[in-house]
């Protein structure tokens, strides 16, 4: 839907991606869109280039959110979420949809 204004449908697909979940990383986003990995890491490195996102280590994984230091920052996800709004119910339930099963109480580490 934004690819003529962002330039490729996977830049579309992770900045929804994030806005909806937070933050995540390439391999999470390329299995959810079930797209090409190397096309969505490419757009995660322009992203953090161009100061709208940030990165960090959760480990050996690399986590990217939106730059809150990013002056358009509000501008952008209000257009993100408008966006939301036109897309498949059944693609919007699975963007909002956020399940991280918790780890077994008793189960060993």
């Amino acid at each position: 839907m934004l690819q003529s204004l962002f330039g490729s449908v996977n830049r579309e697909r992770t900045l929804i991606y994030i806005l909806t979940r937070g933050e995540g990383y390439a391999r999470e986003m390329a299995r959810f869109f079930e797209t090409d990995l190397l096309g969505i890491q490419r757009q995660l490195e322009k992203l953090e280039a161009g100061g709208v996102l940030y990165s960090r280590w959760a480990g050996r994984t690399r986590l990217f959110a939106f730059n809150p230091r990013y002056p358009f920052l509000p501008e952008l996800t209000s257009l993100l979420e408008k966006a939301i709004t036109f897309y498949p119910e059944n693609v919007r339930e699975k963007l909002l949809m956020n399940r991280k099963r918790p780890r077994r109480k008793d189960k060993p580490v």
